[in-house]
């Protein structure tokens, strides 16, 4: 191999898992999110049950 072909590899395969890493995080994210909105519903429901 050469070092050329080594390092576009190597470039390659660092940016792939970057990659990878960062749909990690989003779908995350995503999900904490979805737990805040349903926890925000959850805690309104709540004050209207007490309210009532």
């Amino acid at each position: 191999m050469t070092f050329k072909t080594l390092t576009v590899a190597t470039v390659l395969i660092v940016s792939g898992l970057a990659l990878t890493g960062c749909g990690n995080t989003i779908r995350g994210m995503g999900k904490d999110t979805a737990s805040a909105v349903n926890a925000t519903q959850a805690a309104g429901q709540d004050v209207e049950r007490a309210a009532q």
